[in-house]
């Protein structure tokens, strides 16, 4: 794959600016570092029939990045233990984060309940210990933590799915993991992955030699707008930043504005007038018009594909945004292979080029 790299617009800070406000990058990872995995959602990993599938993707992390893996002492104690006792997963994101031997965070995967962890997070602990902290779906309300403690997170691959890949992890997955996690150079334009798989392959033990099917990846689409244009990223799971409206996590309205917001469903596969109705409010508080753009990753099967741009131009039209630039059908989110999303990190869309970039490191 070629790579362009945009090093003319390096950004040298350790801080990723936001308006007014700063986020914080967190340092880059080296061969030898020691990594925590964490349940912050579902206690999927614990579970005796799926240790084998965390296991598998511990060892992509020791052998493919040279990592050392640390579990959290509650991580792998299975879903019902986890699901009764949201301060434990807490209490395992606060270890991970005071741990100095650590230096980044990746959950083992998502789930539906982080908002629970909420009452026992010390914000302070994040702020005063940044570091990598990476996972998507439901993991999009820790992102919220990070973001609320003023550190740089990273929406992107999580040990259950994308590290334990049947076989061999995607190599697409494992370039943006390197660009992104590894090195201080600006990400650069991210390429289209030229196959994509949603296939729902059961995790049986039996099927870890089983490929899942890839079908060609028809690339990014332009959904409206023109030009170029270029804001920091902010955006998530769309269901489940829903849980996060009218809390303390909810992002103030300065950090909404000159934004790229990234927006992906998950495998429940929303029905497209929730899209719309979702789309809705955030034009009733403002934020679609303080954007710069917006990017929507892939829908799970392409389910919906195109009945979710429909949607989307409906409400831009409502609210008199179709000047607004929007791509679609990029590979973050629900999707494998996937690239990885640093909040707060300089982004651009190209409309002309019809191309998406970063345009500075995710890591100090």
């Amino acid at each position: 794959m070629i790579i362009k790299k945009l090093t003319s617009i390096r950004k040298k800070s350790s801080e990723t600016r936001v308006g007014l406000n700063v986020l914080m990058k967190p340092k880059k990872l080296q061969p030898g570092d020691c990594v925590a995995t964490v349940s912050p959602s579902w206690g999927g990993a614990g579970e005796p029939e799926l240790r084998w599938r965390y296991e598998q993707g511990v060892k992509r992390l020791e052998e493919t990045f040279g990592l050392k893996v640390i579990p959290m002492p509650n991580s792998l104690k299975g879903g019902d233990y986890l699901y009764k006792n949201p301060q434990a997963r807490a209490e395992d994101l606060m270890m991970a984060f005071k741990d100095k031997r650590i230096k980044a965070i990746i959950a083992n995967i998502g789930g539906e309940d982080s908002i629970r962890l909420l009452p026992y997070i010390d914000f302070d602990v994040i702020r005063d210990n940044p570091k990598i902290f990476m996972g998507y779906s439901d993991v999009t309300i820790p992102h919220l933590f990070c973001h609320k403690a003023g550190i740089s997170s990273f929406y992107g691959p999580a040990i259950l799915t994308d590290f334990a890949e049947n076989v061999e992890m995607d190599p697409y997955t494992i370039e943006m993991v390197n660009r992104t996690l590894f090195s201080t150079e600006a990400i650069g334009e991210i390429q289209p992955a030229n196959e994509w798989t949603s296939e729902r392959l059961l995790w049986l033990e039996e099927n870890k030699d089983r490929r899942r099917a890839m079908v060609k990846n028809s690339g990014y689409e332009v959904l409206q707008g023109s030009g170029v244009a270029h804001g920091r990223l902010i955006g998530g799971c769309i269901e489940v930043l829903e849980f996060a409206k009218g809390t303390e996590l909810w992002p103030e309205k300065k950090y909404w504005e000159n934004s790229i917001l990234f927006f992906e469903t998950s495998e429940e596969k929303p029905d497209p007038s929730l899209i719309r109705y979702w789309l809705r409010n955030y034009a009733a508080q403002g934020i679609l018009q303080k954007a710069k753009g917006i990017i929507f990753g892939k829908p799970q099967d392409e389910k919906y594909y195109e009945e979710y741009k429909e949607e989307i131009k409906t409400v831009m039209k409502e609210y008199d945004l179709e000047d607004l630039p929007i791509l679609y059908n990029l590979n973050f989110g629900h999707t494998e292979p996937k690239f990885i999303l640093p909040y707060g990190a300089m982004a651009e869309i190209n409309c002309e080029k019809r191309t998406f970039a970063i345009l500075e490191s995710g890591v100090d």
